[in-house]
């Protein structure tokens, strides 16, 4: 019977040592920092300035072409 009881203290002493040491051969997990990444915005394929000056050049062809002369060859007879 002193066996048991020399077994059962043996048993009780060693317990919290491998609890101890459980996991400590292993390597350290180490998280690669955080990039924050900003958003680019997309460019468009004409610039900003296209657009309005084609609107522009259209309105100036329009009013070159304008058709509103007093120079009429049929108005020319007095």
């Amino acid at each position: 019977m002193p066996f048991r009881k020399l077994a059962i203290a043996t048993a009780l002493a060693t317990l919290p040592a491998g609890a101890a040491l459980a996991g400590g051969f292993a390597d350290e997990i180490v998280e690669a920092p955080v990039q924050i990444v900003e958003p680019v915005a997309p460019r468009g394929s004409l610039p900003g300035w296209v657009i309005p000056a084609v609107l522009v050049a259209g309105l100036v062809a329009l009013a070159v072409s304008g058709d509103d002369s007093d120079d009429d060859e049929d108005s020319a007879a007095f």
